[in-house]
């Protein structure tokens, strides 16, 4: 498989590994939108939220414990955090492979569509 996440779990790109488990797997983003930006990815490929299935959708409340746990640990569970997906391309979903965006450190601009 030629994904890029998957790579980076493999070991075979480096990243800046926050967090690790059975499960998951927690890096920092090369391109942060906020003074944090970790990304928190399942360890099994699911292209997207629309790969989630009754079989699979454990992984997703283990990722928001996982964020919870981060935003304690990386000082933003006090101030406030956003935890963001994006499923397909209109959404702005660049690697399909299922991520989730823990972001926080400032105060992040409310925008609605």
């Amino acid at each position: 498989m030629d994904c890029l996440f998957c790579k980076i779990i493999a070991g075979e790109i480096p990243s800046a590994k926050v967090y690790e488990d059975e499960t998951v797997y927690a890096f920092k983003d090369i391109n942060p939108m906020a003074p944090v930006h970790v990304l928190i990815v399942p360890k099994n490929h699911i292209d997207s939220v629309n790969g989630i299935t009754a079989e699979n959708s454990a992984v997703v409340a283990h990722i928001y414990e996982v964020a919870a746990k981060l935003a304690k640990e990386l000082g933003i569970a006090e101030d406030g955090y956003r935890v963001v997906t994006n499923c397909g391309a209109n959404a702005g979903q660049t690697v399909f492979h299922l991520h989730f965006h823990l972001l926080g450190g400032k105060a992040l601009k409310v925008e609605m569509c």
